[in-house]
């Protein structure tokens, strides 16, 4: 409820906006650099960033897909259909790309690894790589769980819920 106690005016407009895991325009470093390392479809980028971050960044495909299709429109990716999806694989214009923009794809490198160590994000990353890792595992097997298996799951998370709230409470 908006005019309630978790979405009131004078909350909801205070808050600070959510700070962007890239500068405009890095994403594009990011993308090349992994694709430098191995072909992948966007999924696997997705999926590899969440990895990387420790599951505190999980770009949206929204954002991801585009990226991927603009850098193959301008020479530096190309892409091959396969079992439906594309992998992209990065060209030599690509890597000259990277190389004549090493400085800025180096600072982009370096940010990442600051900000998505173990060490700066703490004790945190592994909870979240639990909480991820559960995700991705319902997620994967939910279609085919019956009703008597999905209350199950239900009342595992829920009372996981309780748990914790509880601990935080403390």
């Amino acid at each position: 409820m908006f005019n309630g106690k978790l979405f009131s005016k004078e909350r909801f407009f205070q808050e600070p906006r959510r700070r962007s895991s890239f500068q405009k325009g890095d994403l594009k470093y990011v993308l090349l650099d992994l694709i430098k390392d191995k072909p992948r479809h966007g999924y696997d980028v997705i999926r590899e960033l969440e990895d990387q971050s420790y599951g505190f960044y999980k770009p949206s495909p929204g954002v991801v897909y585009p990226t991927l299709q603009m850098l193959e429109e301008m020479g530096y990716t190309k892409s091959n259909e396969e079992e439906g999806k594309k992998t992209y694989t990065i060209t030599e214009e690509g890597l000259a790309f990277l190389a004549k923009k090493k400085d800025i794809a180096n600072g982009v490198r370096s940010e990442i690894k600051h900000r998505w160590s173990f060490k700066n994000i703490g004790r945190m990353a592994s909870v979240m790589k639990e909480y991820h890792s559960l995700e991705n595992l319902i997620g994967r097997g939910f279609r085919s769980l019956d009703a008597d298996k999905t209350e199950r799951i239900r009342q595992v998370l829920y009372n996981a819920y309780q748990e914790i709230d509880a601990i935080l409470g403390e």
